[in-house]
């Protein structure tokens, strides 16, 4: 029997289980951390004391559901569904209502409720709320690591003494203890710097609370709906291996406690960088990680409902560098160069055995800029060559009408020197004054 690999949720029962089997963690909260009912967890937690990780690998694993739709057919309805159902918020179908007519109108027979969930997969299809959203204050979550929200706040923290910046904050939704790092912009490589620290002092979150911003998740291109891509920035693919659920808020009101210690920071950090004479962000994050976080925490933080840490274990420093990179494919050309940002990087591969057909690589950048390619999973030398730009050769060629323009040229050139020549001469003669 052909072995399967397990997936990412299966392997997650599996170390929450061995935590649960190393008294770290209680049945109560193994629940909440898979979201299963209590009996279900039960279930599974019998198994695997019986035969350890294997026992809560799926029955089903490798084989295809007896009931699933041919992909040809999903393709084909969702295809229709475009055409002819979607279009504005006021003009688009319903699901139920464009089953009805993909039966009567296109033959194409579909259950009300699967065709809902290849549209909202697809994006094509969200609930409609009439009445006016109603909005109240959301708890705090009860364990340490279970939501921690992070955004940037662009203040003049250095007030007339530096460059405006952008202090980039992280806040634990259930205890309220914050990490942050003071930088020129919101870019990928501070919100890597801030979650980096993050991890290294207290481990890996379960889920990250973000704008809805380029930077953490974005929407997705109308190539990518067509052809069914779930659309992912650099950042949430860091974040996806390392098993961080993104979160987007659709307003600030919706991150709140994060805005509320913005404002905090407004006020105190600016009085105190003040008092200390910080001019620059180099010494504003060594003052922000020696002292005033700290002290922050110490002041502000408070214990959470439940004792349990939601946090996971850390990657090693190894692995949090293959993961803290920039991965982007590009394609090898016939004479192995692969060309990133205006550089041209010549390939030495092991074996050049080429069988055709399109070559693409990834390559990988670091935040100091250092640059990896793998190809087909394995990694390959390179030399950066130096392109040399071609000096432009101008050609002795002109036209008859230049030609004759030129000849006139040096005719008219050679009478003014023949005059100046003659002219010392011509002022010894009598006639001279004439």
């Amino acid at each position: 029997m052909k072995r399967t690999a397990m997936s990412t949720r299966e392997l997650e029962r599996v170390e929450i289980f061995g935590r649960v089997a190393s008294k770290q963690l209680r049945l109560l909260d193994a629940m909440l951390l898979l979201e299963l009912s209590y009996r279900q967890v039960k279930r599974l937690w019998k198994r695997f004391r019986k035969d350890g990780a294997e026992a809560l690998k799926h029955g089903n694993a490798g084989r295809s559901s007896n009931r699933a739709k041919a992909t040809s057919f999903r393709q084909q309805v969702l295809q229709r569904v475009r055409e002819k159902y979607w279009g504005e918020e006021e003009e688009r179908f319903g699901p139920t209502l464009a089953a009805e007519h993909l039966g009567a109108e296109d033959g194409l027979q579909v259950d009300g409720e699967t065709l809902r969930r290849w549209m909202l997969a697809e994006g094509l299809w969200s609930r409609q709320r009439k009445r006016q959203s109603y909005r109240r204050r959301r708890e705090r979550k009860a364990h340490f690591g279970e939501l921690v929200q992070m955004d940037g706040s662009f203040h003049a923290w250095f007030e007339r003494r530096g460059p405006r910046g952008c202090l980039l904050n992280m806040v634990d939704d259930a205890t309220g203890i914050n990490h942050g790092r003071l930088g020129k912009e919101e870019t990928i490589w501070a919100a890597v710097a801030v979650l980096r620290g993050w991890i290294e002092q207290y481990e890996v979150p379960l889920a990250l609370y973000t704008d809805w911003k380029n930077l953490y998740k974005r929407r997705a291109t109308v190539k990518e709906q067509l052809a069914g891509v779930v659309p992912e920035t650099q950042f949430g693919r860091m974040c996806t291996r390392l098993g961080i659920q993104i979160i987007a808020a659709r307003s600030p009101q919706a991150k709140g406690r994060v805005e509320r210690h913005h404002g905090t920071h407004q006020d105190r950090l600016v009085k105190k960088l003040r008092r200390q004479g910080i001019q620059d962000y180099a010494a504003a994050n060594a003052y922000l990680t020696k002292q005033y976080l700290p002290e922050h925490n110490q002041r502000f933080a408070r214990p959470a409902l439940q004792k349990q840490d939601y946090h996971r274990p850390a990657p090693t420093a190894r692995e949090l560098r293959a993961i803290f990179r920039l991965e982007t494919p590009r394609r090898i050309g016939n004479d192995w160069v692969v060309r990133y940002r205006t550089r041209y990087l010549q390939l030495q591969p092991k074996n050049r055995v080429w069988s055709g057909g399109k070559r693409h690589a990834t390559v990988c950048e670091y935040e100091d800029g250092s640059l990896e390619i793998y190809y087909q999973g394995e990694r390959i030398e390179f030399v950066e060559m130096v392109e040399k730009r071609r000096r432009r050769v101008k050609r002795d060629i002109a036209m008859p009408w230049q030609q004759w323009k030129r000849r006139q040229q040096e005719a008219v050139s050679e009478c003014v020197a023949a005059v100046a020549a003659i002219a010392p001469v011509a002022g010894e003669l009598p006639c001279a004054s004439l």
